[in-house]
């Protein structure tokens, strides 16, 4: 029952504030509620008091005794949404797949796949030595095991 509550108290302020969205939700048996919120221009700290007030106004702590905790997606954390990759685009990302890992520019990102981009040195087609080609990968989201944006300094 309290978890239904503050489910639906989150559902209408991220209705509210359309330009978020969840990434993780759960309360623990101690009722400690964690909230993992993205956002499509990132989040700002006055993102995650607005979503725990949203919370916190329409619970009573007489009636449950709660804490709680409203967080962003950190920046090494993998991407599990995929309104995540879209805010990520032009950025290097290291995609495992179940076949293979790739590393690489995101180029695109649609409704059903990512594109990535990235240099390579493969042999000549005639002579020796090597030549630098462009490669391209299209990757659905169904097919990604873990994806992670690099951060590069």
């Amino acid at each position: 029952m309290f978890k239904k509550k503050v489910a639906e108290l989150l559902d209408e302020a991220l209705i509210e504030r359309s330009d978020l969205f969840l990434i993780d939700f759960s309360i623990n048996s101690e009722n400690h509620i964690k909230v993992i919120i993205d956002g499509d221009s990132g989040v700002l700290v006055e993102d995650c008091i607005y979503i725990s007030r949203a919370i916190e106004a329409d619970l009573d702590r007489e009636e449950e005794d709660f804490s709680l905790e409203v967080m962003s997606a950190g920046a090494a954390s993998p991407l599990t949404h995929n309104r995540q990759y879209k805010k990520n685009l032009d950025r290097t990302l290291k995609v495992k797949t179940s076949v293979e890992e790739i590393e690489g520019t995101l180029t695109e990102a649609t409704e059903e796949a990512i594109t990535l981009t990235w240099k390579a040195r493969e042999p000549k087609p005639v002579g020796k030595g090597k030549v630098t080609v462009v490669k391209e990968a299209q990757i659905p989201y169904k097919d990604i095991v873990e994806a992670k944006v690099m951060i590069k300094f």
